[in-house]
């Protein structure tokens, strides 16, 4: 019997070859594609939404911002804690991401608005924060934060303005001043 351990590793090797190149090929193709994708990108979107990774109210976010006449007028940033997320000390990496995100929205998309949407019974605010405030104590540690999110906003961004909102779990919303 002849022991085919040196074919197998000739096979796979040639096989590994052929993927690079055929993946390498389609790179090149993406790269090339790439071009008609940016001039599509380089449309306008009306706001940045930044709203937070539960998932009880993603598909509530969605509904508010088609009510707002919204739906597919907006990019969107998903952090836990939403606003909390963006300013936090104890993950710097989040808000650098937020910030980056904003950044690219404005430049790819001409945004005009910043719509931060946080929400009731938040476990990033109990396990950032180390509090479990419910009701009047709630909506101002979200205040807190939020008002802290539109003040770094408004500094690197003067000209944008900033909705701040908190979200109850039955998705309605009310504005935060």
């Amino acid at each position: 019997m002849h022991d085919h351990s040196c074919c197998r590793g000739a096979v796979l090797a040639s096989t590994r070859r052929r993927f690079l190149t055929v993946a390498g090929l389609g790179g090149t193709a993406a790269l090339f594609g790439f071009t008609p994708f940016l001039a599509r990108a380089a449309g306008e979107a009306d706001a940045l939404v930044l709203s937070c990774i539960d998932y009880r109210l993603t598909d509530k976010v969605s509904a508010y911002m088609g009510s707002r006449g919204l739906q597919g007028k907006y990019d969107q940033v998903i952090l836990a804690g939403a606003a909390l997320g963006a300013v936090t000390d104890k993950y710097p990496d989040w808000g650098r991401t937020f910030r980056d995100h904003l950044g690219l929205a404005i430049k790819l998309h001409n945004i005009q608005r910043v719509i931060a949407i946080d929400h009731r019974d938040c476990g990033a605010y109990r396990l950032i924060l180390g509090k479990d405030a419910k009701g009047d104590e709630e909506k101002k540690l979200h205040a807190i934060e939020l008002h802290r999110l539109a003040k770094q906003i408004h500094a690197a961004h003067p000209k944008l303005a900033v909705d701040m909102l908190l979200m109850n779990l039955d998705g309605s919303v009310e504005t935060i001043a």
